[in-house]
């Protein structure tokens, strides 16, 4: 068995008041994120994104945050189960957890896919054996081995060779429109401080969470 009922982490770095607080989660986000990066964790943009099947069945899996604009978005392939998930609810929650600054945000709303101009041109930054992978692989399929994939790569690296990679038609975008944030700190005897944004009537209501 594994007992591992003792491990536990003291908080205590910081308190969070609603006078801390952005009167815009996109805002407080964006301020968060900065230090994030300032304190040196790695990928700070890492998020788990959590969807579910018509029959409520959930999954989950981390991507990478790509920006904000007017919604959080990501990229990803458009057969996965994940953009399957999203094709058939509409919906999504992303969680980023920052340890090193015991913080955690969640995001919960809408999700729609991206343009293909806009997915084009994320693509075009990509590293080229990014832009190869996008192709080759069948994301969340079984497949017989290691070596299939590493066929398949060497296979378009000749074939592109002093060429673009184009945008797979399998491969895109999505934009999550939130409609509730929680911002949680982590405080001393689990009273932690959790403040959630909730969008109603065309603006945004702030409000604190017990623990």
């Amino acid at each position: 068995m594994l007992n591992i009922r003792h491990l536990r982490k003291r908080y205590h770095l910081n308190s969070l008041e609603l006078t801390d607080l952005d009167p815009h989660p996109f805002l407080q986000f964006q301020k968060w994120f900065k230090q994030a990066q300032e304190a040196g964790i790695l990928e700070p943009n890492a998020m788990v994104l959590a969807t579910a099947s018509l029959e409520g069945r959930p999954s989950s899996r981390t991507v990478l945050l790509k920006g904000i604009d007017e919604g959080f978005f990501f990229f990803t392939n458009l057969k996965s189960r994940k953009a399957v998930e999203i094709e058939q609810t509409s919906y999504a929650s992303a969680t980023l957890l920052w340890k090193e600054l015991e913080r955690q945000v969640i995001l919960e709303g809408s999700v729609k896919p991206m343009n293909r101009k806009e997915t084009d041109a994320y693509f075009a930054e990509r590293p080229r054996g990014s832009q190869i992978a996008s192709w080759i692989s069948p994301q969340g399929q079984v497949i017989r081995s290691r070596q299939e994939l590493e066929d398949r790569f060497q296979e378009l690296e000749k074939r592109y060779e002093g060429k673009e990679i184009p945008l797979p038609p399998h491969w895109g975008g999505y934009r999550i429109f939130p409609t509730r944030v929680e911002f949680w700190q982590g405080r001393e005897n689990r009273l932690h401080d959790r403040f959630q944004y909730l969008f109603q009537d065309g603006e945004w209501l702030i409000q604190r969470l017990a623990p």
